[in-house]
């Protein structure tokens, strides 16, 4: 397995140079590095699959994200890296499974010690594209460690302002090892994040940039901003998820002023399902809150935007998870990932951008999926429309029988109605492929970085 800095000295050798728009369909050949495409990454805390007007909320109104869909594609199979905020952000970073990376269970600060963290040995999406010649900043909550090693400066992002974990575990606003505040105003954190991704953006627009925003909000303390209390028809909850949506808006009218818009990639997604305390916060139509492995903990809003590129207005049902994000961005900006196939950690993600491009003829090049409980370990796989509970007991299913628990989310989207009785060969081939995808993962695990 090729050592971490020989890792990075490839992928920036193998990336220099590339036009990367002529990966995308429909994109012309770019000529300076200037012409690269930018990718913005927003990701926000908790929000749950039905907590958007383009989701079906009928109280929470969101017109820059539904623009936002209008103008790409709406993911309605979209899956979080994980159903809680730690290794869900190891995910999307990685391209890997979680457990891949030494995760088990919990997040830092909460059955993690808060001297674990990421391995530096498992590269991280932003040291890919730094490496790549790309200007990377992150705005918004980190969660993957809080001593020196596993810092976001430390880790690919030329820029940050952050907090190390979530908005009620801390009160500590940093950017690099400068401390900012403390403790910080949590109603003002959407506004503090969005003025410095415009900063970042407006400084960065004559050069290739990687920009992630992963805010804090909705997470609870649920606390709107001054200016946005009592202002939607949904309480506090959507006081704060309308902020979020208009201070999107604002870091999009900034793409659009400095001519940025059709040349930026802008990716919006969850990092989880909705928290349980948070009642408001919903999953519906289906079953299941953060940390739990049914539907509801990890199928979360996902939507994608390029103009010219990604045809507007369209939605896709097929499979599709954070994992999937680095090979997929990597792709598209001219980053060549199977010159280095070796590096660590193993990837699990696919490229699915013919499916987000609608590229005729491409079959969509993800299958199936492997599910966790937050605290509980392995429980499910998603193969097509079928889902496989492996330990009935464990998960708590509260359905009768014994053994797996196989349900047709095309029919039973509530997971409600077992019908591994009458599939037992389907189940039986389901298990095995579980069990091979756990093993492919057990031969190359990272731990877990550690300071002594």
């Amino acid at each position: 397995m090729m050592d971490r800095r020989s890792f990075l000295k490839s992928v920036g050798v193998a990336a220099a140079g590339l036009a990367v728009p002529s990966t995308a369909p429909g994109a012309k050949t770019a000529k300076t590095a200037s012409d690269r495409l930018n990718v913005v990454l927003i990701m926000v805390d908790d929000l749950g699959y039905h907590d958007l007007s383009c989701y079906g909320h009928p109280k929470i109104k969101t017109p820059v994200i539904d623009q936002l869909a209008r103008d790409g594609i709406r993911l309605t199979s979209f899956y979080a890296g994980a159903t809680v905020c730690t290794p869900s952000r190891m995910a999307l970073m990685t391209g890997a499974y979680p457990t891949r990376v030494g995760w088990t269970k919990g997040v830092v600060g909460y059955m993690i010690r808060t001297d674990e963290g990421l391995s530096p040995k498992a590269l991280t999406m932003a040291e890919i594209f730094k490496s790549a010649g790309y200007r990377t900043g992150m705005c918004g909550k980190w969660h993957l460690g809080d001593r020196k090693p596993f810092l976001p400066h430390r880790r690919g992002f030329d820029e940050t302002c952050y907090i190390n974990k979530s908005n009620n575990q801390t009160r500590e606003l940093w950017r690099g090892d400068e401390l900012l505040e403390k403790p910080f105003k949590n109603p003002l954190l959407t506004e503090q994040f969005t003025a410095e991704s415009i900063k970042f953006i407006k400084a960065n627009k004559d050069k290739p940039f990687f920009l992630y925003i992963p805010y804090t909000a909705p997470h609870f303390p649920v606390q709107p901003h001054p200016d946005w209390k009592g202002k939607s028809a949904f309480g506090k909850y959507g006081d704060v998820v309308e902020e979020l949506d208009s201070r999107i808006g604002d870091i999009l009218k900034t793409l659009e002023a400095e001519k940025l818009d059709r040349k930026t990639i802008v990716v919006f997604m969850s990092d989880n399902g909705p928290e349980p305390g948070t009642k408001e916060s919903l999953a519906r139509p289906y079953r299941g809150r953060k940390w739990s492995a049914l539907e509801g903990g990890t199928r979360v809003p996902c939507i994608f935007r390029l103009p010219g590129v990604i045809p507007p207005g369209r939605r896709s049902a097929e499979i599709i998870a954070a994992i999937d994000m680095l090979p997929t961005l990597s792709a598209v900006c001219g980053i060549d990932l199977k010159s280095v196939s070796k590096g660590s950690p193993v990837i699990d993600g696919v490229n699915v951008w013919d499916t987000l491009t609608g590229k005729k003829g491409s079959k969509h090049p993800r299958k199936d999926l492997l599910y966790w409980h937050g605290s509980q370990g392995f429980q499910a796989i998603r193969v097509g429309d079928w889902k496989l509970f492996l330990d009935r007991r464990g998960a708590r299913l509260k359905t009768k029988g014994k053994g797996p628990v196989l349900f047709n989310l095309a029919e039973d989207i509530e997971e409600t109605t077992d019908v591994s009785a009458k599939h037992p060969d389907r189940v039986k081939a389901m298990e095995a492929l579980a069990k091979k995808r756990l093993a492919e993962i057990e031969a190359s695990v990272i731990p877990m970085g550690k300071v002594k």
